[in-house]
């Protein structure tokens, strides 16, 4: 679960950096207030999402084996 976790916070910080850079000029300002929220806030939660998935990975080393 945690190899998961930080495959798609690195997945969703490459996909969203790959969006703002792709945007193109000729939208209404509006439009890339809201496209820039929504990058923002994707980005804070794939940091999030990979730091929970670092910290399960440091966990797992940490157990005595079964």
């Amino acid at each position: 679960m945690a190899a998961f976790l930080i495959g798609l916070a690195v997945f969703m910080i490459f996909e969203w950096i790959t969006l703002g850079f792709n945007l193109t000029d000729g939208h209404p300002t509006a439009f890339y207030v809201v496209h820039g929220i929504l990058i923002a806030v994707n980005i804070v939660l794939a940091v999030v999402l990979g730091v929970i998935g670092l910290r399960g990975l440091a966990q797992r080393d940490q157990r005595p084996p079964v």
